[in-house]
């Protein structure tokens, strides 16, 4: 009776009971720590960025064309390649955040309508003029990228890359952009307040251009590292849907940029075990989807709650800054 107790466990066998399995936990986690990123910093300055996935779509095919496409020794061609990666994330976050600042046009909308345009254009792309030319290889994919362009494997034999300190650099220069900087004061009174922004003298529609081109460079970074670090081409099927997992991880992690790191690992340990759930045991892998929906009812009922008894929510005790400066300093 205790084998097929033992085997619903296999999920956090294939993501925790092993080495390889530690090591895919960590490669499932580090595109829903950089997407994530994406999301939340774009909620700071009261945005919602709905396109990562499109975003991570662009970062992927500009990084691995100047990963195929340029000749340069190493660790040039590595870095070239991650620009490329960050700038063409970027370039897409910038367009919805031009279009809300000039037109007032609502993100939500663009990014999802960029989403398809992204994820078509990278199809026509793959299948056409980014195609392999090589007579062997009969689907659509790029040419394979020279070594000189890979990010480092961390530890051999397992598939664990550069890019998951790369995500984990990130979440914390996030945090400092966020905590120690003009720009992140700026970015939360946007989102706190667009009209005290502007009235201080911040420029929001500046602000929100900016935010969402770094939003759009994080989720760019995440398409790099799976090209780069793991498949070593673009395909039109590598990415799973991390764009839309990431808003889920973003909300998990309460939108705070070291938050999402844990909430980003769950999610990794999760996809990587689902696998081996479903060889043990024959649950199929949908479950994880179950359970990562059950997580998130479970950390918004708090909100639900006070919703469905129409209850206020609790007054955090603030003491105005200006004014405790002027008690204690006159």
């Amino acid at each position: 009776m205790a084998t097929p107790c033992w085997r619903t466990a296999g999920s956090l066998e294939g993501s925790l009971g092993k080495p390889d399995a530690i090591s895919e936990s960590l490669v499932w986690a580090t595109p829903y720590i950089l997407g994530g990123l994406a999301v939340s910093l774009a909620f700071k300055a009261g945005l919602f960025n709905i396109g990562a996935e499109g975003q991570i779509a662009v970062g992927a095919l500009t990084a691995v064309f100047v990963g195929y496409a340029v000749v340069l020794p190493w660790p040039l061609h590595l870095l070239a390649a991650v620009a490329a990666g960050v700038l063409g994330g970027a370039a897409w976050g910038f367009i919805p955040g031009a279009l809300k600042a000039r037109t007032g046009a609502h993100e939500v909308i663009t990014t999802i309508m960029l989403n398809y345009v992204a994820i078509q254009v990278t199809s026509w792309l793959l299948s056409g003029p980014m195609k392999d030319p090589s007579p062997l290889v009969v689907v659509a994919q790029t040419p394979k990228v020279p070594e000189s362009a890979w990010l480092p494997v961390l530890v051999e034999p397992y598939r664990l890359h550069a890019g998951f300190l790369l995500a984990l650099l990130a979440a914390v220069a996030v945090w400092l952009l966020l905590t120690r900087t003009t720009v992140g004061f700026a970015i939360a009174t946007v989102g706190a307040n667009p009209n005290a922004a502007r009235y201080a003298g911040i420029s929001v529609a500046q602000t929100m251009v900016l935010t969402m081109s770094l939003a759009g460079g994080l989720a760019g970074l995440a398409g790099t590292g799976e090209v780069l670090g793991l498949n070593r081409y673009h395909t039109p099927g590598f990415s799973v849907g991390y764009g839309f997992d990431a808003i889920a991880v973003a909300l998990l992690g309460r939108s705070h940029p070291l938050g999402l790191i844990p909430a980003a690992l769950l999610f990794g340990a999760l996809r990587s075990g689902a696998t081996r759930m479903q060889f043990l045991s024959q649950i199929p892998i949908d479950v994880i989807s179950i359970i990562q929906a059950l997580i998130l009812i479970f950390v918004a009922a708090p909100e639900i709650v006070r919703w469905l008894y129409r209850l206020r929510a609790p007054r955090e005790e603030t003491r105005p800054q200006l004014a405790a400066h002027w008690a204690e300093g006159g």
